[in-house]
């Protein structure tokens, strides 16, 4: 069955309006979450987990490191930069490294975990959308 280049055309722009929602909501919530990091690091909370210097040691390296890589993820993803999708990836291995396999130290998977897997999925599947729909136009 073949669709005519108007339908086709439509499709296109509704997949890329669709993908630029997502890289500007996922931004969003990424450069939120470099927040929520920042406030532990700076220690606005005066319990111990929310304190740099009270953290254990694995609770450091992770909160600086992700403090820095999702701002810069969230501004990526914002400008629809390529290296923001790259960064976001980056920050989801980083955080899955984390709650998956040392569970004991960093506490279980949460939502910011899942928040990560379906924006990667979603992304990524829009994103083949989109090139197989460039690809049956250039036929």
């Amino acid at each position: 069955m073949t669709t005519s280049p108007a339908t086709n055309e439509r499709t296109e722009r509704i997949v890329r309006w669709a993908i630029l929602l997502l890289l500007r909501a996922a931004g969003l919530a990424l450069f939120g979450l470099g927040l929520f990091y920042w406030i532990m690091l700076v220690g606005v909370f005066p319990e111990s987990g929310w304190r740099f210097d009270l953290m254990p040691l694995e609770w450091r390296v992770a909160a600086a490191a992700l403090a820095v890589l999702c701002p810069v993820a969230g501004v990526g993803l914002w400008l629809t930069a390529s290296w923001g999708s790259v960064v976001w990836l980056l920050v989801a291995a980083l955080e899955g490294a984390m709650h998956v396999p040392l569970q004991r130290q960093f506490g279980g998977p949460g939502p910011e975990l899942a928040f990560h897997c379906a924006g990667l999925l979603a992304l990524g599947l829009l994103r083949i959308v989109e090139w197989h729909l460039g690809r049956t136009r250039r036929r």
